[in-house]
């Protein structure tokens, strides 16, 4: 087991302090987002229930493209669209955005912009 480097411990402290403030419910769900060195994970989740409303990712189906790099903005983009067009299917429109402790720059901004473009607000 190694050492925690202190760029994550960083991370996950502003986590905890936002996740403090920042609760989803059925009507507005937490949008939830994590990135990897190769791939960027976003989720829907009702806190009250404690449920997963929905999820996309650079790992599925409608998204993920063979033979093509996964972790930048491109692709975070393109999840963002998805995780939209997935929560207004299922008649979710407003969010709550969790950055899940990351910087507000580069990928997380890029799948903020694109689901705000698709049409969720927050």
């Amino acid at each position: 087991m190694g050492k925690t480097s202190q760029k994550t411990i960083t991370r996950l402290k502003r986590q905890v302090r936002v996740r403090k403030k920042v609760t989803g419910t059925a009507e507005r769900p937490r949008l939830n987002v994590f990135r990897s060195a190769n791939h960027i994970y976003a989720q829907l989740i009702d806190d009250v229930q404690g449920v997963t409303l929905a999820a996309a990712s650079t790992c599925t189906e409608g998204v993920a493209q063979s033979g093509v790099h996964t972790g930048n903005k491109a692709s975070a983009a393109a999840v963002g669209a998805a995780i939209a067009r997935v929560a207004l299917q299922k008649d979710i429109r407003s969010v709550v955005f969790d950055r899940n402790g990351f910087l507000y720059h580069g990928r997380i901004q890029a799948l903020a912009d694109a689901a705000r473009e698709a049409g969720l607000d927050f």
